[in-house]
C-alpha cells in the first residue's frame, strides 16, 4: 500500500462487479486527497492489450456503478511483470480513461527490501492458485 503513495486507503480486494456476468477487480482503493477510486489490476506476466481493455472496462463500471456522488473520476493502474512500451502506447491510444501501466521490478530492489516482499514467482503462484479456487474472473 505504501508504494501507491500517501492518502491511499484500501476499499476491497476482489471487488465484485455484477454487470450481467460476474467480474472481479483485483484491488479497489481510494485516493483520499483527490476523493477518487483507484482500480488496480495485477498481472504476473507481460502486459497485453487485452489487460488494458479489461482495466478500461473496470474503470468505466466503477465510475457508473460504484462511485459516490461528488467523487472525482476513477483511475486505473495495471501492475504487471513486464511491459513493452510500444504495445502499451498503442493499447492506450484513443482511451479516454486515466490509466497507467507499471511493472513490478523485484530484482532491482535492495536485498533487505527483496526479503520483505514476495518474489514474482510467489505472486504468480498465489494468483494461479487463487484463479483455480475462486469463481472465474478475467485474467
Amino acid at each position: 500500500m505504501a508504494e501507491f503513495g500517501k492518502g491511499i486507503a484500501f476499499y476491497r480486494r476482489q471487488y465484485h462487479l455484477d454487470v450481467g456476468e460476474g467480474f472481479y477487480i483485483d484491488l479497489l482503493l481510494v485516493h483520499v486527497p483527490s476523493n477518487r477510486f483507484v482500480v488496480v489490476e495485477l498481472k504476473a506476466g507481460k502486459s497485453k492489450p487485452e489487460h488494458l481493455g479489461q482495466l478500461n472496462f473496470y474503470v468505466s463500471a466503477v465510475n457508473d456503478l460504484v462511485r459516490f456522488p461528488g467523487m472525482a473520476p476513477t483511475v486505473g493502474i495495471l501492475v504487471c511483470g513486464s511491459k513493452h512500451e510500444p504495445t502499451v502506447r498503442y493499447a492506450l491510444d484513443g482511451s479516454s480513461q486515466p490509466i497507467a501501466v507499471t511493472s513490478y521490478t523485484y530484482d532491482t530492489l535492495p536485498p533487505e527490501e527483496r526479503e520483505a516482499l514476495p518474489s514474482p514467482e510467489a505472486i504468480t503462484a498465489v494468483l494461479d492458485q487463487h484463479a483455480s479456487e475462486e469463481a472465474p474472473y478475467g485474467e
